[in-house]
C-alpha cells in the first residue's frame, strides 16, 4: 500500500485541501483547522520568538529545524516548556540549497516526508511560487514579512530552484501540486502531476 502524505502549505492554493487518506503535515500553523496533524514543521526564529511570546500558539506535533533547535538550546525554559511537543529534529541541508535561509518551511517539510518518511505520494497545497509570481503567505498575517516585488522575484528563483532540487533527489516519488492552473514556473519532471482545481 503507498504510503501518502498532504503537506499543506500557507499560500492561497492551500484552501484546495479536503481531508483525505494520508499523513497530514502543516507548515508553521494551517491557514484552517487541520484534523488529525500528523506533525507541524517549524524553521525560524521568527516562529519560535512568537510562540516564547505568546503571541502565536502552535497545539501540533512539532519536527524542528536547525534554527529552531539553537532557539531551544539557547532558552532552556522554553526547551523544558515544550519539550513534549517535539517529535523530532530534522537537520539535513540538501547540497541544492545554499543555506537554511533558502531552504523555507514547504522545502522543509516535502524533503521530510520525501527522505524521513519514506513517502510514495506526497499531495503538496498552497506552494503558490512554484505555480505563480506569488510568495504570500497566510503566516504573513501573524508575523511580519518582506513581500515587496524585489524580495518576491528573489524568493521565488530561489525557492523555485530548491523545489527543482527535491523532485530530481526523490525521482521514485510521486508529487502532485495542487493549484488553479497548470502552468508550472518550473521544469516539471516527470515524476510531478498537476491537479487542477476548480476555483
Amino acid at each position: 500500500m503507498a504510503r501518502v502524505v498532504h503537506i499543506i502549505g500557507n499560500g492561497d492554493n492551500a484552501v484546495h485541501y479536503k481531508p483525505a487518506k494520508g499523513l497530514k503535515i502543516t507548515c508553521n500553523l494551517p491557514p484552517f483547522e487541520v484534523p488529525n496533524v500528523y506533525v507541524s514543521c517549524m524553521v525560524d526564529f521568527k516562529m519560535m520568538k512568537a510562540i516564547t511570546e505568546g503571541s502565536v500558539v502552535n497545539p501540533y506535533p512539532w519536527v524542528l529545524g536547525v534554527r529552531p533547535k539553537k532557539w531551544m538550546e539557547m532558552r532552556q525554559t522554553f526547551y523544558m516548556k515544550y519539550s513534549p511537543q517535539v517529535k523530532e529534529f530534522y537537520e539535513v541541508l540538501p547540497k541544492y540549497a545554499k543555506n537554511y535561509t533558502d531552504f523555507n518551511c514547504g522545502h522543509f517539510a516535502t524533503h521530510y516526508a520525501a527522505n524521513k518518511l519514506k513517502a510514495d505520494e506526497i499531495h503538496i497545497y498552497g506552494f503558490d511560487s512554484i505555480m505563480d509570481f506569488d510568495i504570500r503567505s497566510r503566516t504573513d498575517f501573524y508575523l511580519e514579512s518582506d513581500r515587496g516585488s524585489m524580495n518576491t522575484e528573489r524568493l521565488s528563483g530561489t525557492w523555485r530552484k530548491v523545489f527543482n532540487g527535491i523532485f530530481n533527489e526523490f525521482k521514485d516519488t510521486e508529487f502532485v501540486i495542487h493549484h488553479t492552473h497548470n502552468n508550472i514556473k518550473i521544469q516539471k519532471p516527470d515524476n510531478v502531476s498537476i491537479s487542477v482545481e476548480k476555483v
